[in-house]
């Protein structure tokens, strides 16, 4: 069986025409390397119940609520949180790590995204997440996985690089700078005040960000949970709504969950360089005093 470092770029995952395609590998290639010890299966879902109702033998489970962020504060974890989050999971800095999860990978995309601001490159998601392994018969398992501890050694949380703050949003709406609205479009429009069947989870105002431009997150998706080629993604992005790989942009929703599979569509996907996610989201602004809507 090949290794992961000589296989870093999945033949199955290239065909689809991405920038970065070694983001990215397929069931498949899951399935060859279940038993390579230089990765880790990360399951990450909504339902965190999922997990124990089975899962792809060797995955560990990352609770993007209980493990990812701040009992105390309203922010992630810290360095040092991460580290030892990592070495309970057996993952060291070189430690390929795979995300799959449920929802078309919408938290896994999340919790990549919060393992890229402490710098942990070596990371992919599996396409099609859980509901293509399970679509396909691939074996699941109850038995939940110990591994040695590992030691990691992380860097300090870089969110200046993918991690937009309310006033920098605000000076890129004032600027007339790409903003993404990944919601639906009755979240968007302001006609309700959060997604159909879930909570409201504290906004006051409904509408969007002056300027954003509405692009759900699952029309990036298929209907087998992969992500679309990426001929379909630059229509929707770029003839669509008018982007190009210059652009600074920034995504939202309403905790930033949603827009990190957004912000990984345009980053790894596209290739695009300088895409922030605003996880602050619509649960900050729009309960901003004084924040500009529009609906």
């Amino acid at each position: 069986m090949s290794t992961v470092a000589q296989t870093s770029v999945d033949p199955m995952i290239v065909d689809k025409g991405y920038a970065h395609p070694d983001a990215l590998v397929s069931t498949q290639w899951v399935a060859d390397h279940l038993n390579d010890p230089g990765i880790r299966l990360v399951e990450t879902n909504e339902d965190i119940l999922l997990y124990s109702q089975g899962h792809i033998p060797g995955a560990v489970h990352i609770d993007w609520v209980g493990d990812l962020n701040d009992s105390v504060r309203r922010d992630y974890l810290d360095r040092q949180q991460f580290e030892s989050l990592m070495s309970k999971y057996g993952i060291s800095n070189d430690t390929t790590v795979i995300f799959y999860g449920d929802k078309s990978n919408w938290w896994a995309t999340y919790a990549f995204w919060v393992f890229q601001l402490f710098g942990h490159s070596s990371a992919k998601v599996m396409d099609g997440g859980r509901a293509k392994w399970i679509a396909e018969g691939r074996p699941l398992t109850k038995e939940v996985p110990s591994y040695p501890a590992a030691t990691y050694i992380a860097r300090e949380r870089a969110d200046y690089r993918i991690r937009a703050f309310r006033d920098q949003v605000a000076a890129h709406s004032q600027n007339k700078q790409p903003l993404i609205d990944v919601r639906s479009p009755k979240e968007y429009s302001g006609e309700v005040l959060h997604m159909e069947n879930y909570p409201n989870e504290g906004a006051q105002r409904g509408g969007h960000i002056p300027g954003a431009k509405s692009v759900p997150w699952a029309r990036a998706a298929n209907e087998d949970a992969t992500f679309k080629s990426a001929d379909q993604l630059k229509q929707i992005y770029e003839g669509e709504a008018g982007l190009n790989s210059n652009d600074n942009v920034i995504a939202y929703c309403r905790i930033g969950e949603r827009s990190s599979h957004t912000w990984f569509v345009l980053t790894y996907l596209l290739g695009y360089p300088n895409v922030r996610n605003y996880d602050g989201s619509w649960t900050e602004w729009g309960n901003l005093v004084g924040a500009p809507i529009e609906k």
